[in-house]
């Protein structure tokens, strides 16, 4: 499976691929951005799924502000975050 479609299908369902959001952080395929793009489509999903932020899980959100960080932490010269 390609890596842009393997991207597309876990963004769709990360819960069917990933056990725990922190299982996405300690996945080497990904750069931090693209975790994030699935963390985010997580966020997304149990947002619509229950209908408000208080029910978004806790860990999700740990998991996301752990990427934010990384990346807020990256020179702005171009230098990419370590996986």
């Amino acid at each position: 499976m390609a890596k842009k479609q393997l991207m597309e299908d876990m963004c769709a369902e990360p819960a069917r691929y990933f056990r725990a959001p922190s299982d996405v952080l300690r996945d080497r395929r990904f750069s931090d951005p693209e975790r994030l793009e699935i963390l985010s489509a997580w966020d997304r999903l149990a947002h619509a799924e229950n209908g408000t932020d208080a029910a978004i899980p806790d860990a999700v959100r740990a998991a996301r502000r752990e990427v934010e960080c990384r990346l807020a932490a990256v020179p702005a010269s171009g230098a990419t975050a370590a996986n």
